[in-house]
């Protein structure tokens, strides 16, 4: 086989390559514009759970108050697929500095290399590709925790948990470490939200539990959004690199296959002109 004939399949399977790298950014692309409708719908309802909270602690403020735990467990969100350069890297840089007790981690990609971070680990689980996975990986997560609390017998509620995520932020595009529990503090007891006490239908131990598990439930859906958000941009800029790579390889080795498609020409106008000169 000829050497022009070589490049000329090299560079059919790089367009191959190429198209399928680029259906992925336009699927990642895709992902992107959901994920950011999805995300300013649930940063609305979290806003509004806070605001439910403040307006409750302030006239409850013994609820606000931190009881202490001897449980400190990190969520660290990663990337569940690859092509997304150094996503999982920072959240290991970031996370080797937590004072964590225990540590969840989620995305198969960062549970490969999560090993030798020297924090223990209570449990690796699957992380959403998509939007549409956020709720199923999300109750997976609860489950996961309820059982941690269930191997403590003196913690069997969630207010009693300390609960810090860590993930990246798709507002300011850096690594984010967000408490969720204990979750509500009055960071200003004299301004007064309502003039009114709210009317419970429970009493008010039961309502501020329901609402801690409201307020888990809306808040991890919007930090699982803000880093998928992330994962897929960083998964459109490295396939945007590897497409440029692959459309630089492309044509070096076109031009290469013309100069040996040139020579193999010369060499047998060579030969028949030589066979000619023969006869």
């Amino acid at each position: 086989m000829s050497l022009s004939h070589t490049l000329q399949i090299h560079i059919t399977q790089l367009r191959e390559i190429h198209s399928i790298l680029k259906a992925m950014k336009n699927l990642a692309l895709m992902e992107v514009h959901k994920l950011k409708r999805f995300k300013t719908m649930q940063g609305h309802v979290v806003a509004h759970v806070e605001s439910v909270a403040m307006d409750f602690l302030y006239y409850y403020p013994e609820f606000a108050r931190n009881h202490g735990s001897s449980i400190h467990l990190g969520v660290m969100l990663g990337a569940e697929r690859g092509f997304c350069g150094d996503f999982n890297e920072k959240l290991l840089q970031e996370t080797s500095s937590q004072a964590f007790n225990t540590l969840i981690a989620v995305g198969n990609r960062l549970c490969n290399h999560i090993d030798n971070l020297g924090v223990e680990v209570y449990a690796k689980m699957g992380g959403a590709s998509v939007a549409e996975e956020v709720p199923e990986i999300i109750n997976f997560l609860l489950e996961t925790i309820r059982s941690l609390l269930d191997t403590h017998s003196h913690q069997r509620v969630l207010s009693t948990l300390a609960l810090t995520l860590v993930y990246h932020d798709s507002v300011t595009n850096q690594i984010r470490k967000k408490q969720l529990l204990p979750s509500f503090a009055i960071e200003n007891p004299a301004m007064i939200p309502y003039g009114t006490r709210p009317i419970l239908n429970l009493s008010p131990s039961d309502f501020y539990a329901d609402l801690l598990e409201q307020y888990l439930l809306v808040a991890l859906h919007d930090i699982f959004y803000s880093s998928l958000v992330v994962e897929n941009q960083k998964r459109l800029q490295h396939l945007d690199g590897a497409l440029n790579h692959i459309d630089d390889d492309v044509l070096r080795l076109q031009r290469k296959s013309q100069i040996y498609r040139q020579e193999e020409i010369t060499e047998e106008i060579e030969v028949i002109l030589l066979n000619g000169s023969v006869e």
